[in-house]
């Protein structure tokens, strides 16, 4: 039985690596984007003038986005990519769960994400003498699986708005991330943001794994025990997320949206 599960998620596995694999903007995606923010962004501190602190403080935030933004694709690709072939019907009426599909493709861009990591360890390390590894192991792996959950969130989320809204809907792909990322201090204290946005921040995870990594370069947290309170509202939140996927699904089906969706 959990071989024949496995399988399935596999199989999504696969398949995004295969669209990947024949796609030439995923080489963007990986290496072009990720590279030019990085870069811009680590010689906009030299040009600043910026603590080595400050330097590692903004470069975080740069590399989550980088990361994030890569991951959480391959979760919306499971979807996007059957809306422009108009496939989406035959997707969903394969013998399959809606957390085959996710999971599969999840796991594909976790993949892609770790890949966009070691390049920009990497260049940070050669290009401005970033020690990603300083904080320590534990707090790194946190601070990744923490990107990797909130990308899941996001693809999730995309999922669900392009069910619900139809292909009107794919421009979320690429700019949810953004707008996370404002409200989680990716280049400052979420403490800095007008009222009532702090306390918007605060129900956002990733402010958390941002918060819990830099207390690694000797900034003050601004939330108790971030990891953990980062960690219970990512699965709060995926659990939330998953259930509105299996209801837009449903309702899709119902409605004859999936069937819209693919003529």
């Amino acid at each position: 039985m959990y071989r024949k599960e496995l399988t399935k998620v596999w199989a999504f596995t696969m398949k995004n690596w295969l669209n990947s694999r024949r796609n030439v903007f995923t080489i963007f995606e990986i290496i072009f984007w990720p590279t030019v923010g990085v870069v811009s962004v680590g010689l906009m501190t030299r040009f600043l003038g910026l603590s080595p602190e400050m330097t590692a403080y903004v470069l975080i935030g740069t590399m989550a986005l980088s990361i994030i933004q890569v991951t959480q694709l391959d979760v919306a690709y499971a979807l996007l990519f059957e809306m422009w072939g108009k496939s989406v019907k035959h997707q969903f009426l394969a013998p399959v769960a809606p957390w085959h599909v996710v999971l599969g493709s999840w796991l594909m861009g976790v993949v892609r994400g770790m890949a966009v990591f070691v390049l920009l360890v990497s260049l940070t390390w050669w290009g401005f003498d970033f020690d990603f590894f300083q904080p320590g192991f534990a707090s790194l792996a946190a601070f990744l699986l923490g990107l990797f959950l909130t990308a899941a969130l996001v693809g999730l989320l995309v999922m669900i708005l392009l069910l619900t809204f139809g292909l009107r809907a794919e421009v979320s792909a690429w700019s949810s991330v953004s707008l996370i990322l404002l409200l989680a201090g990716i280049y400052y204290p979420v403490s800095m943001l007008p009222p009532p946005l702090p306390a918007l921040a605060a129900w956002i995870p990733l402010s958390y794994f941002l918060d819990g990594f830099r207390a690694g370069y000797g900034f003050e947290p601004t939330f108790r025990a971030p990891f953990l309170k980062g960690f219970m509202i990512s699965f709060l939140y995926l659990a939330l997320a998953y259930w509105g996927l299996t209801a837009a699904v449903g309702l899709a089906r119902r409605t004859g949206t999936l069937l819209r969706l693919s003529e």
